[in-house]
């Protein structure tokens, strides 16, 4: 498979091309859909993580190959491109590869990308996801990064002239998202709200995401309502 792929159904709506890096991710969220999506054992692809074969060497000649230029990539789907705990010396090498070929990125995690914030530009976007808050986050996503770290690292983004995004999906605690957006508004350039689905929620959806997009009028957010969390606001 080339590492270059156009993502369908609801991966769609976060991009138009995406690069899925690692074999698994280590951070054991339990509403996770890639072990499903990829037909994988959950426990296998929570504790096998590595570099997909020769992704560099591929992404590089399938560049050249199809001109892939003038885009934003979406890092990542199907694992996180800054696994905690272990080695992303790959995801520093795949961001240069896409820059080298005129591209942006588009990145997503609940790690720490800190560490390449030297390879982007005001054209990249550096996001993180939150779907709860310090208090809870351990038992829902017991090896990501700390939810307070991830704003931290937006703030260090934004500072370094880098645009920043947050992806609000899946929302486990609706009171903290809402409160998130109403006290940090000012760190994001922009956000994606989506719910929880496939697992059962006390959440009323139609409500929680009307208090969402009035708090993301109220402050001026570019946001973006998924589909599934839009057709609970369109139910009469």
């Amino acid at each position: 498979m080339k590492p270059i792929y156009k993502p369908k159904g609801a991966a769609a709506e976060y991009g138009d091309y995406a690069v899925n890096i690692y074999t698994g991710c280590p951070h054991r969220c339990y509403y996770c859909f890639a072990p499903k999506v990829l037909h994988r054992d959950r426990e296998v692809f929570h504790s096998c993580v590595w570099p997909r074969n020769d992704i560099v060497l591929e992404l590089r000649k399938q560049l050249r190959q199809e001109v892939i230029t003038g885009q934003t990539i979406h890092l990542c789907f199907t694992c996180d491109p800054y696994p905690t705990g272990y080695d992303t010396t790959a995801t520093r090498e795949v961001i240069k590869a896409l820059k080298e070929y005129g591209n942006h990125v588009q990145i997503l995690t609940k790690g720490d990308g800190s560490r390449d914030f030297d390879l982007l530009d005001g054209e990249d976007w550096y996001g993180v996801t939150v779907t709860c808050g310090p208090k809870d986050f351990a038992k829902n996503e017991p090896c990501a990064r700390n939810p307070f770290d991830r704003l931290v690292d937006l703030q260090c983004a934004k500072r370094e002239g880098i645009k920043t995004w947050v992806s609000f999906e899946p929302v486990l605690n609706a009171e903290v998202i809402l409160a998130v957006i109403r006290e940090h508004y000012d760190l994001f350039d922009k956000v994606k709200i989506g719910k929880l689905n496939y697992y059962p929620s006390n959440i009323n959806w139609a409500q929680f995401g009307q208090k969402a997009e009035t708090l993301c009028k109220e402050r001026g957010l570019d946001y973006y309502i998924k589909d599934s969390l839009r057709a609970e606001m369109d139910k009469p």
